[in-house]
C-alpha cells in the first residue's frame, strides 16, 4: 500500500511525529503513572488524535506503535507485562499490539461514523476521544481475561482483589485508574485534535 495516496506531505509528518511521542512517552516516565493496580496509560492520547484526525488507517499504525512499545516493556520493563510474557509469549503479544490495533483503528471509524450524522458532528472529536480510552480499556482486559484469567498468576490478582469472577475481577483491576485515563485522554485528546485539524485545514 502507497502511503503517499493515503496521505499528504503534512498529514505523513504529523503521523511521523505522532509515532515519535508515542515512542517519548512509552520509554520515559511521561508516558504512564504506575500503581499498584493497571498502569494508566497516557499514551492512548496520541492515538486517539491521528485516529481522529488523519483517519482509522492512521489509528491503526499508531495502536500498532503503541501495542510495539508495551510488548518491550515486557521485557524486564513491566513486572506485570514480564510475568505475562513467560506464561505466553504469543498471547501476551495478542494482548499487547493486535488489542491497541483494533483500538486505534476502531476509534478513526467511530470518528468517521459520527461526523457523518449531521445531528451529532458537532461532538464528534469528543466522542472520538472519549472512545479511544475506553476501547483500550476493553480489548486489552478483555484478552487479558480471555487468554490469562485461568493462570495461576492472574487468579493470583482475582483473589487478592476479591474477585469471585472474571468481570468481578476486571472492574476491581482497572477500578478508578481507567476513569481516570479516560478523563485525561477526553479533555487533552479532544483540544488536540481540534488544533490539529484547523492546522491542517490551513495548509
Amino acid at each position: 500500500m502507497d502511503t503517499k495516496k493515503i496521505f499528504s506531505t503534512k498529514q505523513f509528518v504529523e503521523l511521523a511525529l505522532l509515532v515519535a511521542v508515542i515512542l517519548l512517552m512509552a520509554f520515559t516516565p511521561v508516558g504512564y503513572i504506575r500503581t499498584l493496580g493497571l498502569e494508566i496509560t497516557l499514551i492512548v492520547v496520541p492515538v486517539t488524535v491521528g485516529a481522529v484526525t488523519l483517519g482509522p488507517f492512521a489509528g491503526a499504525i499508531l495502536g500498532a506503535a503503541f501495542g510495539l512499545t508495551s510488548f518491550i516493556q515486557c521485557f524486564g520493563m513491566s513486572s506485570i507485562g514480564t510475568a505475562l510474557l513467560g506464561i505466553n509469549p504469543v498471547f501476551t503479544f495478542l494482548v499487547c499490539v493486535v488489542s491497541r490495533v483494533l483500538m486505534g483503528w476502531l476509534t478513526g471509524l467511530i470518528y468517521q461514523g459520527i461526523k457523518r450524522m449531521k445531528r451529532f458532528s458537532g461532538i464528534s472529536v469528543a466522542a472520538a476521544n472519549l472512545a479511544g480510552p475506553l476501547l483500550n480499556t476493553f480489548f486489552f482486559m478483555g484478552s487479558l481475561t480471555l487468554f490469562f484469567y485461568q493462570t495461576e498468576y492472574i487468579q493470583g490478582f482475582a483473589e487478592s482483589l476479591g474477585a469471585a469472577n472474571a468481570l468481578a475481577f476486571v472492574a476491581a483491576f482497572v477500578g478508578v485508574n481507567g476513569l481516570i485515563e479516560a478523563g485525561v485522554c477526553f479533555v487533552v485528546g479532544s483540544a488536540v485534535s481540534k488544533t490539529l485539524q484547523e492546522v491542517l485545514k490551513s495548509g
